[in-house]
């Protein structure tokens, strides 16, 4: 067997299991070492260069090249796809002029205030820039 050479590094065991997971799909064959040192003490991640992603030297190459593709707009692709009613836009006016929003933080804030202590009675969703319509997400 070829020596392994380390083509990643990550600083928790599921990261460099989805990547070996990637690669073996690709037919590239991969390892994760220090998986276990960090889930027991994952305090030490940094102090030993993290979980390492190990492939065979003959595959190393490919292996990083795999690694440092971008796939987001595929992702995106295959959920609009999947999805198609969930594309976000507001239920009054069907804008697409939308924004994450808190309702009731400017109180929230107040009430810290004054009082001392925070009372979490806010809201977090989605606005719509058009008309101003609030909703939960």
């Amino acid at each position: 067997m070829s020596q392994l050479v380390v083509v990643a590094r990550f600083s928790f065991p599921h990261e460099a299991h989805i990547a070996r997971s990637m690669l073996e799909s690709e037919g590239v064959p991969a390892f994760v070492a220090d998986e276990h040192t960090v889930n027991m003490q994952w305090l030490y991640s940094n102090a030993i260069g993290g979980v390492r992603l190990l492939a065979p030297n003959g595959h190393a190459k490919r292996a990083i090249e795999l690694l440092q593709q971008d796939n987001s707009d595929t992702l995106c692709e295959v959920l609009a796809e999947e999805y198609p009613d969930t594309a976000d836009a507001c239920p009054d006016c069907g804008s697409t002029e939308i924004e994450p929003y808190t309702q009731g933080k400017k109180a929230a804030f107040v009430v810290f205030l004054l009082l001392g202590f925070p009372l979490f009675f806010y809201k977090h969703g989605l606005r719509c820039r058009h008309c101003g319509c609030f909703w939960r997400t």
